[in-house]
């Protein structure tokens, strides 16, 4: 006889997008993303920083960064287990599905890391908006 987990169980295990995490639970995820980015990732897929392919240094203070490596990082839990449902091809989805598209958008040279260069990080500006909730209640 097996027991499977009920949905609520299930939920309490699954890892949360680290764009829903405040606090410590955000500082946690972002430490673990932190070790799997500089002891797995880059030494494996880093490859060299050019002016067409940017990498910042300081990765962690570009929220979209954050999120796309959280994503692949995720994807990576569940992809590169092959005795997981994913099985044997789990790695090489993870390779071709994940891996080569987030990595290319990153390192994009006008993408997230557009104007940082090695030992130089340089902030973006977010865009701005005229209305904050153009669509809710007015103001007052």
């Amino acid at each position: 006889m097996t027991v499977e987990a009920s949905d609520a169980e299930q939920a309490d295990t699954t890892p949360k997008f680290i764009l829903y995490l405040e606090g410590p639970e955000y500082g946690r995820a972002l430490r673990g993303l932190t070790l799997w980015v500089h002891h797995v990732l880059l030494p494996v897929y880093g490859r060299e920083v050019t002016s067409m392919a940017p990498w910042c240094s300081r990765w962690w203070e570009h929220p979209e960064a954050v999120a796309q490596l959280h994503g692949l990082w995720l994807a990576w839990g569940e992809l590169s287990d092959t005795g997981s449902e994913a099985g044997a091809s789990g790695p090489a989805a993870w390779h071709r599905d994940f891996l080569g598209p987030i990595m290319q958008n990153l390192r994009d040279p006008s993408g997230v890391f557009a104007g940082c260069r090695p030992g130089g990080h340089r902030p973006k500006e977010v865009p701005t908006v005229d209305a904050a909730d153009p669509f809710g209640p007015p103001p007052g």
